[in-house]
């Protein structure tokens, strides 16, 4: 089995990660009470995107297009929960805003 080089041309992702040498101690050691309103917000954003899942499954079914109201709101949710579990396993240390921008 040979192992591929990632920089071959032809994927269409690539991904970069930065190191970072310095992170603050103290919003590390209280990260976890940080991110408690985080995840309580997250928690009701969740059960709202699964139910405009399944709506946006049938309206999908039936037209063949995704609503733009409901795709913005997917996306959103999708990247503030990312950006809050970025900071959470120690992968950033810029605190996530309360956006879903």
């Amino acid at each position: 089995m040979s192992q591929q080089n990632p920089e071959v041309k032809g994927y269409p992702i690539t991904f970069n990660a930065v190191y970072n040498e310095k992170m603050s101690r103290l919003t590390t050691f209280f990260r976890g009470l940080l991110l408690i309103p985080h995840l309580i917000v997250l928690y009701f954003l969740e059960i709202a995107a699964g139910i405009i899942g399944v709506i946006a499954w049938f309206v999908i079914l039936f037209t063949g297009n995704y609503p733009k109201g409901l795709y913005n709101f997917s996306v959103g949710f999708m990247r503030w929960m990312t950006r809050v579990g970025a900071y959470g396993f120690l992968l950033t240390d810029k605190y996530p805003p309360f956006s879903m921008d």
